[in-house]
């Protein structure tokens, strides 16, 4: 049997390795180790917060390994998941269809997603875990004719337990991820090999020969017929820069910027997160506790039970590049412009709410959703497969995404990796 290396385990690269295990022997390789959630009690870093002893959110990796993150351009720092699972395991679990751009290039996912509607337990039924609070907000949103929608989560949510830990992984296995797919994998006979790195791709006379991995000083040659690269839009575009393959400085990051009111007793901290969400020109709103800005930014002063906060999530510009662990990423003049008609309007809202304009304080602008650096265009709408690429290289993550979603991309992500699987396939 032919041999596959899969690179990364996360949406795409669980999902590649789930559709090619059978027809190939795949070996999936992941940088982090096996996914934990964060067991800590939130109060300690509370408290650690409260004594001034968090200052930078890269602090983050000492008490939650899985968490990277790097900063960036304009004060923003970029999140994500290291870690069987990749970043789904700390993402809110939100299964939208976001494949317009796709469609006008011509490239159909009709059967991946009817697939994965089958394969996943998804849901918008969950209101009942929804605290009043979110529930004013989404009353003053269809009010002010915003046509709210639920968000479709993936996961059990009929034993949701409203902790409100979804970003920092589940702990009670309600909220869906992509170990599933991997696990899947491994029983039809996949091999998982963690805390390996993937530093470059072998290319040789015209074809991947396999990849260069290995974990901290200890490095090792591993041959392959087919190598697939599905290690997240931060990760993938380095490996090909490295193995000789320019990508292009098209990097888009969805920007998140929350805006934040105290409300006692809001408890939105243990609520789940982006319960709904309004669709605006360029970005969305939806309800949602920034754990990050919350342990780190100083402004955020309020108890965690006592904020309540609106999330900016942005379709940014497709313009910026990551070279090694550098990110040279930053706010266009029209994301600018976008972020700041987006606080007005947030502004607004809670101000129907009775909170006045100077009770409000910002967030920290992250980002979770990098993609765009190898973006497919209508010439490869047939084959998935850029022609910069050996025949026997693909790409299987959101670097393939045109334009930036504004919104949680995980769904979309695997369905086009089991897309690039098929036609691996043949």
């Amino acid at each position: 049997m032919k041999r596959a290396i899969v690179v990364g385990s996360g949406a795409g690269g669980a999902a590649a390795a789930m559709e090619l295990q059978g027809i190939f022997d795949v070996t999936v390789l992941e940088a982090g180790r096996e996914f934990k959630p964060f067991s800590m009690n939130l109060r300690i870093p509370g408290a650690l917060k409260k004594a001034g002893l968090l200052f930078d959110e890269r602090e983050i990796g000492f008490i939650f390994p899985p968490m990277d993150i790097r900063r960036a351009r304009d004060k923003m720092i970029l999140v994500r998941g290291i870690g069987t699972g990749g970043t789904t395991t700390i993402a809110a679990g939100n299964a939208l269809r976001l494949d317009h751009d796709l469609r006008r290039l011509g490239i159909d996912l009709d059967d991946e997603f009817k697939a994965l509607s089958r394969e996943i337990p998804m849901t918008a039924e969950h209101r009942r875990l929804w605290r009043e609070p979110t529930r004013r907000l989404f009353r003053i949103c269809g009010d002010m004719g915003l046509d709210p929608q639920p968000i479709p989560k993936m996961g059990h949510y009929e034993r949701c337990r409203s902790c409100g830990r979804c970003v920092l992984g589940c702990p009670h296995g309600v909220k869906w991820d992509s170990r599933i797919f991997l696990r899947e994998a491994v029983a039809k006979g996949a091999a998982l090999v963690t805390g390996m790195n993937v530093e470059r791709v072998v290319i040789e006379a015209g074809g991947a020969k396999g990849v260069w991995a290995g974990t901290g000083r200890r490095r090792r040659f591993i041959p392959a017929d087919v190598v697939v690269l599905a290690a997240g839009g931060l990760g993938t575009p380095v490996i090909l820069a490295d193995s000789g393959i320019a990508c292009e400085p098209r990097l888009f990051v969805d920007p998140v910027l929350c805006l934040a009111a105290p409300w006692p007793k809001a408890r939105q901290n243990s609520e789940i997160p982006m319960p709904f969400f309004v669709r605006k020109e360029g970005y969305i709103v939806s309800p949602y506790f920034d754990h990050l800005s919350y342990f780190f930014n100083r402004k955020w002063k309020p108890p965690a039970d006592d904020i309540l906060s609106l999330m900016i999530k942005l379709a940014d510009t497709n313009a910026g590049s990551i070279a090694g662990k550098k990110a040279e990423k930053g706010l266009s003049p029209r994301d600018v412009g976008t972020l700041k008609g987006a606080v007005d309007f947030c502004t607004e809202i809670f101000g129907r709410m009775g909170v006045g304009k100077d009770d409000l304080f910002l967030g920290t602008i992250n980002a979770g959703h990098p993609g765009g650096m190898l973006p497919l265009t209508a010439r490869e709408s047939a084959t998935l497969h850029h022609e910069r690429l050996p025949g026997n290289l693909h790409v299987a993550d959101a670097s393939l995404l045109p334009a930036a979603l504004g919104a949680p991309p995980s769904l979309t992500i695997m369905a086009l990796a089991r897309k690039v699987a098929a036609k691996i396939k043949g």
